[in-house]
Parts: C-alpha cells; sequence; structure tokens
C-alpha cells in the first residue's frame, strides 16, 4: 500500500476527511484514519493563558516560518511512541515542496525548542504534531500558527484528536458530519498561509486580529 502513496493521494484524502497514520517510527505500514470524533479548534479561538501572555510578552525566542519544515517533523517523530514513519516524513516534505504543508518553528538562541506543523488545502489546515524543548514552546508556535491562519482568511483548524493539553488551549470535538460539512465550507474558499508577511509580529498585534475577527 504504501508504494502507493503520493503528496496528490495525501491530499485527496484530507479533502475527504481522512488522514494517514502508522504504527510506530519503524512500521513500515500506513492506515487512513476517519474518526468518529474530530478535534477542531475555531478560528479564532485559541486560549492563552496570563502565564502563557507572560511568556510570549517576554519575547525571550524567535519565531521563523517554513526555515527547518523537516527539522520539525524529525523533532515530532523523535518520541517513544508517534505515527510518523520515514515514508510519511517524506511524503509531508514533499508536500512542504509544493507549498501544501507549513510550519511554525519557536528558536532561542539558534536552537530550534518548539514547533507544530500541518498541511493547508484552500481555507482547511491540517494540524499534523508539535513538540517542545522547552517549556511552552510548543503553545508559542500554536499562538503564531492560529494568528496565521486568522490573518490568511482560514476557517477550519483540524487537530484530528482531542488531548487534554489541546482541549485547555481551546480545542474541542465535533461529530463527523458537523467536521465534514465544515471541510466542505473550507474547501469552498481560498487562503493565503503567507498573508501575514512578518513572521514574530507583537503580541498586540496577535491579540488585535483575534479580537477583531471574532
Amino acid at each position: 500500500m504504501q508504494s502507493d502513496l503520493t503528496p496528490d493521494l495525501l491530499l485527496r484524502a484530507y479533502a475527504s476527511g481522512i488522514f494517514p497514520m502508522s504504527e510506530g517510527r519503524t512500521d513500515p505500514e500506513v492506515f487512513w484514519v476517519s474518526p468518529e470524533k474530530r478535534g477542531i479548534f475555531d478560528v479564532p479561538g485559541l486560549h492563552i493563558s496570563k502565564s502563557l501572555r507572560k511568556r510570549l510578552s517576554q519575547r525571550q525566542f524567535d519565531v521563523r516560518v517554513d526555515t527547518a519544515f523537516d527539522a520539525v517533523v524529525s523533532a515530532c517523530a523523535d518520541r517513544h511512541e508517534t505515527w510518523i514513519n520515514t515514508e510519511l516524513q517524506n511524503l509531508y516534505g514533499a508536500l512542504a515542496e509544493a507549498g501544501h504543508a507549513h510550519c511554525i518553528e519557536i528558536w532561542q538562541k539558534n536552537r530550534l525548542i518548539g514547533g507544530v506543523y500541518g498541511v493547508a488545502l484552500n481555507a482547511a489546515f491540517f494540524g499534523e504534531s508539535m513538540f517542545s524543548r522547552e517549556t511552552d514552546a510548543s503553545k508559542l508556535a500554536l499562538v503564531y500558527l492560529m494568528d496565521r491562519l486568522i490573518a490568511g482568511g482560514f476557517t477550519l483548524f483540524d487537530t484530528q484528536f482531542i488531548t487534554p493539553h489541546l482541549a485547555s488551549l481551546g480545542a474541542f470535538e465535533v461529530s463527523k458530519p458537523t467536521y465534514e460539512q465544515r471541510l466542505s465550507q473550507a474547501l469552498a474558499r481560498p487562503a493565503d498561509f503567507y498573508k501575514l508577511t512578518e513572521a514574530h509580529p507583537s503580541l498586540q498585534d496577535v491579540l488585535q486580529r483575534s479580537t477583531q475577527t471574532s
């Protein structure tokens, strides 16, 4: 099956409401998933706690966009349990080269400390995975990803599943029919991941965009 996987097939799968996974880093098999309950964020809809807002205001980090995509995916896969095998990593790399996969990177003193990546298709963004090597680094990446989605006109931020971590940030579950309706609406709309030209906008600008769009 995996020999038939192509970047185009992945895009068609996402457009149909399904996504690929593997049982582990070294497992060559890939299977398709279409859960009955789907995790999503509203756009806007990220909850920023007081502690996270404080960390954002300190700006002791740098935000970059799509400068180290392979490194972000590798970091996401570098854990005891992962669904990202080598073939999927290569396919996401091909989607990034084609402009359909993107990442937000959090750097500190030229060290990659956190990030998130996903697939963009019209006004839908399918969040795939994130990682953190320092406290709140993945949360910082989500803040700047959400800001970019707001600015770019995205209407669907798919998280696939819900975890306590994502729920604490504002993600919630919807039924498959509700998800499919939202997906159809998002696929019918244009969006631009690069409309926001500044990789690291100020916290004031981030909060203002969120308020104006909500």
